[in-house]
């Protein structure tokens, strides 16, 4: 029997150097490795790139859902219908008044004994107290994260009631205002764009007591002006549509719903953006510009705005750069000029204003850009017969303002981190506004004088 396995022994091992001869006959060169590749390749680039039939593609989460096309009306409107129905339940997760009222006794119930002229405070056990009989709603809201947050250094360890409930309050609001938007945003995509926005606001109106004075026949033009402020500050690249949560975080919602308040003063009202009386100055002021009643601004008319002291070089860009009908100015783009003008200071009114003083269109302002608009300046000043001031000196003033990291460029950049981007607009498009710049020390001296002869 061993010997009969000792004779096998060189068989087997003949057989294996056939076989492994034959495989290196047949081995291919890296020429051929390679077109075999490329054909694999390109056949699971046509199969999908994956096969479905192998378990583990089943345990990969599904990450994109395509749209319905607009021939597709029952896919539509069962993509609608679900998402009315997750935005109601989301809805009816929130805290309502009756549990808002609830969550307050419970707070008032369980603050700490009160130090002389002490606001009400609660301890972080009470707070954990609490949370176990405020119900599944509020779980929320009683985290460390939130008590820390609102801890501002009580040697007691302790956090103002007040504080917390209006914390919480402040949160329910904001879920039910995103809500209210997202049934405005038909695309369901987190966004609104004008016309949802517009039918928002529209529908807002009739709950705004300060609004009631509005007539119908202004609410288009009233409309219009709410929303190209949302526009001009959260949509700086002009794409048309804002996200629901800028809206959120940007307080203007807070401004519009000042309006709810029956007794604003007027001081607030006029501060107010939304306001009725502000939307009557604005559209007053475009209608008093319009001389030939067309409803449109020439450039000719619009140089009559405010103190009628913006310079012809500084209109010709305005002209030249934003949206115009047969060379003329229509309302909403009167209304993006206004909110520049009005609020030099901020990231979207420099943003705009800088794209006028870039004539060259390269991203930032060099010596050729600021004479280009000087020259205007220092034409009108010799038309009044105001003192000569060279170039060369506002030139160095600006640069030693904005202190720019390239000293031969300014960028908007170098304007808005300045904090005196505004200061140097007014100064290249103003006459008024540079006069006053140049005279500053002189202002303020009279104004000293007037305090003191006033005392």
């Amino acid at each position: 029997m061993k010997h009969d396995k000792q004779d096998q022994l060189p068989n087997w091992w003949s057989n294996v150097l056939k076989m492994r001869l034959a495989n290196k006959k047949d081995e291919k060169s890296e020429e051929e490795k390679k077109a075999e590749e490329r054909d694999l390749f390109i056949h699971s680039e046509r199969s999908g790139g994956s096969n479905r039939d192998n378990s583990s593609y089943k345990n990969i989460p599904r990450f994109y859902y395509r749209l319905p096309a607009e021939d597709e009306i029952v896919l539509q409107k069962l993509r609608e219908e679900s998402r009315t129905m997750l935005l109601q339940r989301k809805r009816r997760e929130m805290l309502d008044n009756e549990e808002l009222q609830n969550l307050w006794s419970l707070m008032d119930k369980h603050q700490v004994p009160l130090l002389t002229g002490e606001e009400a405070m609660i301890s972080y056990e009470a707070f954990l107290k609490v949370e176990e009989q405020a119900g599944p709603k509020c779980k929320q809201f009683f985290t460390a994260k939130v008590y820390t947050k609102l801890f501002h250094g009580d040697p007691y360890g302790r956090i103002s009631v007040m504080q917390f409930f209006t914390y919480v309050m402040r949160k329910v609001w904001l879920h039910k205002i995103r809500i209210c938007l997202s049934l405005y945003d038909e695309a369901g995509q987190g966004y609104l764009r004008e016309s949802d926005l517009e039918n928002y606001i529209l529908e807002l109106i009739p709950t705004l007591p300060q609004l009631d004075g509005l007539e119908k026949s202004f609410y288009s033009f009233y409309v219009c002006s709410a929303v190209r402020k949302f526009f001009f500050f959260l949509d700086p690249l002009r794409t048309g549509k804002i996200r629901i949560l800028d809206v959120l975080a940007c307080g203007f919602l807070d401004d519009l719903f000042e309006l709810r308040d029956e007794e604003l003063s007027k001081e607030n009202q006029d501060s107010n953006w939304f306001s009725a009386p502000s939307a009557f100055r604005v559209y007053g002021q475009y209608l008093n510009l319009d001389n030939n009643r067309n409803g449109m601004l020439s450039k000719e008319e619009l140089s009559r705005y405010g103190t009628g002291t913006l310079t012809p070089v500084f209109l010709d860009r305005v002209f030249q750069e934003c949206l115009t009908y047969d060379g003329e100015m229509d309302y909403k783009t009167y209304l993006d000029f206004i909110l520049a003008l009005e609020n030099r200071n901020e990231p979207a009114a420099l943003r705009y204003i800088f794209k006028l003083l870039d004539v060259e269109n390269q991203g930032y302002l060099n010596a050729f850009s600021l004479n280009y608009f000087f020259r205007a300046i220092q034409e009108q000043m010799d038309i009044h017969g105001q003192e000569y001031v060279s170039f060369q000196y506002v030139k160095d003033e600006i640069f030693d303002m904005v202190k720019p990291k390239d000293q031969f460029k300014i960028t908007l950049q170098d304007l808005v981190n300045s904090c005196l981007g505004d200061t140097v607009c007014s100064m290249l498009i103003d006459v008024n506004d540079f006069w006053a710049y140049e005279n500053r020390e002189v202002l303020v001296t009279c104004d000293s004088d007037i305090d003191i002869d006033d005392t």
